[in-house]
Parts: structure tokens; C-alpha cells; sequence
């Protein structure tokens, strides 16, 4: 059985001034439907750049992403029509992804309406069912974004994302701008809607206990690399490269009786304009050498935990 989404080699570059910037570089996994892959890292490691890359929201600069077997990397109009149906995006800001001047059922409506597949009564129908499966009470059917909470907009980013039935979502960091009681209650909805329909997820966040509880795998990013990627449990029992370690080690553990020691990264961020063939951690890594600046290579040390480090060997 084929992966519903399989992403190769993945490259998106951004020319500026002084040269390229590398927001997504050499980018490689598989996703499987019903399944969660998680993708963390730092702001500004290309998180977000790939998922918008991946749902065709920027073009890739080199690379293919394959769906449900089919090269979908360029597709032409009536292609990527129908391939925008299956992959949906679900954004950061609940606010700023909503037109204000809209009100719930209408944004609801709108892409069923572009689609024109259903008769005026059965998109109603449809509209209404979708409010109810993401929680939104119908006397909300006619109010504007700014009359409802972050919850109820991001329920309404859900409601949209869904419309069109796809398979696979993108979720860039949906819970972030939420309270910790509402992110529980988005969380808890998700899951219960990947359970009934399938869904596959590509689950962006910054948040670690977050995804740890949302994902099947973990993808870590540093600078538009992959530098590790493992199953959930995995990835937190054994984290093998020295970022994955320094990050896992800033979450906070609710005693006051068992403190974890934190590790503190130091040095200099390396630009992702231009870089080196080395390993882009060199600079904030504790465990630098000269072999780190040569280019990493993925390496599978354990059965599905790949990790791009000299030291993973060793560890």
C-alpha cells in the first residue's frame, strides 16, 4: 500500500539581496492516511514554508510531492483544482484568516459554492451540518469574526477546511493563538474528526507537549533541514541529535522535586542565506567538530529514527 503523501527531496529558495535563502532544504518523508506527522522546530526553520509549499500555496523551487501516487509538484489548472480539494490548510491566526466582512455560514459556504457540485439546498444542508460537527451552535450562522472568540474562529477554520471532504490538512500551529483550555478543546476535536474521517495531518507547532500528544511521528527542523525524525514516543525517549536534546530539555516538568536539567544553546544562529555544506548547528552545537563541517547525511541508526548528525553512532 502506497503512502497518500510521500514528499522528495523537497527545496524552496527565496532570492533576496545577498543571495538564496534556503526556507525549505532537501526536505523527505512519507505520511500514511489516518496518521499524524508533527513538524517542530524554532521560529523560522521552515516549518510553515513547507506546508504552504506542499498544499500549493508557494511553488517549489525543486523537488516532488507525490499524492495518492500521482506527481502533483506543478500540476496545471484542472489538476490542481482537484488536488487543492484533498489537501486543505487550516492557519495560524484564526482572525487573520477570516474575512471580516463575512459572515460564519458564507466563509463556510464559499468553498463549497467555488466547488459547483451541489444545488443551492444542499450546500445549506451541508453548511449547517458542518457547524454542528465542529461545534459551532447554529445562532452563530449569522455573526461576523470579530463577534466570536479564538475558539469559534478557529472552529470556523476547521468547518472551511473540511468542506470539500480532503484527505489531508495542513495545521499551521492552530492552536498557538488560543487559550490553554480552548487549545484542549480544538485538540480533543481534531483527533475526534482524524478518528471518523481518516484524515491525515501534517501538524505544525512549536509547542512540544503539544504534538507529542497530537503525533504518530515527529519531524525536527533546524534552518530548512530535516535533522530528525522518529515515532512520538521514540523521538522523547531517545532523542539523538544535540537540538532535538536541547529542546526536549526546555519543557517544563510540573515538580518542583525533579527538575530537569536545561540545556543552553550559546553561539550564533548560522544564516540561511547562502549556507555552508556543513551542519547548520555547528555554530550553537556543544559537541562541534571538524566532521560537522562536512555535509550531514541522514542516517538510521534505530528502525525508523533518522537522525543528520556525525555523532548518532556514538550515541
Amino acid at each position: 500500500m502506497s503512502a497518500l503523501l510521500e514528499v522528495k527531496g523537497l527545496k524552496k529558495y527565496f532570492h533576496v539581496a545577498a543571495g538564496q535563502l534556503h526556507a525549505v532544504d532537501d526536505i523527505n518523508f512519507t505520511l500514511d492516511e489516518g496518521k499524524t506527522l508533527g513538524v517542530v522546530g524554532e521560529s523560522g526553520c521552515g516549518k510553515t514554508t513547507l506546508g504552504r509549499v506542499i498544499v500549493h500555496l508557494i511553488d517549489t523551487t525543486e523537488g516532488q510531492i507525490f499524492f495518492e501516487g500521482a506527481d502533483v509538484t506543478s500540476p496545471k489548472k484542472k489538476l490542481l483544482k482537484k488536488t487543492r480539494e484533498q489537501m486543505q490548510i487550516i492557519f495560524q491566526d484564526p482572525y487573520s484568516s477570516l474575512n471580516p466582512r463575512m459572515s460564519v455560514s458564507e466563509m463556510i459556504t464559499e468553498p463549497l459554492i467555488l466547488q459547483g457540485k451541489l444545488s443551492k439546498a444542499e450546500i445549506a444542508a451541508e453548511v449547517s451540518d458542518l457547524m454542528d460537527t465542529v461545534g459551532l451552535a447554529e445562532r452563530f450562522a449569522n455573526s461576523y469574526p470579530h463577534e466570536l472568540d479564538g475558539g469559534r474562529r478557529q472552529r470556523i477554520g476547521i468547518a472551511r477546511a473540511l468542506a470539500l471532504k480532503p484527505k489531508f490538512i495542513v495545521c499551521d500551529e492552530p492552536v498557538s493563538a488560543l487559550d490553554v483550555s480552548i487549545q484542549a478543546q480544538i485538540i480533543n476535536l481534531m483527533l475526534d474528526l482524524q478518528e471518523e474521517r481518516g484524515l491525515a495531518y501534517m501538524f505544525v507547532t512549536h509547542d512540544l507537549s503539544v504534538v507529542k500528544y497530537i503525533s504518530d511521528d515527529i519531524m525536527v527542523m533546524y534552518l530548512g533541514q530535516m535533522v530528525e525524525k522518529a515515532p512520538s514516543d521514540e523521538l522523547f525517549q531517545n532523542p539523538m541529535h544535540p537540538y532535538t536534546q536541547a529542546l526536549l530539555s526546555a519543557i517544563p516538568v510540573p515538580s518542583i522535586h525533579n527538575k530537569k536539567k536545561r540545556i543552553i544553546m550559546q553561539g550564533e544562529i548560522t544564516s540561511p542565506i547562502n549556507p555552508k555544506p556543513g551542519c547548520r548547528f555547528i555554530d550553537r552545537c556543544r559537541f562541534a567538530s571538524v566532521e560537522c563541517s562536512e555535509p550531514q547525511v541522514l542516517e538510521e541508526p534505530t528502525p525508523n529514527h533518522f537522525v543528520a548528525c556525525c555523532r548518532s553512532s556514538e550515541i
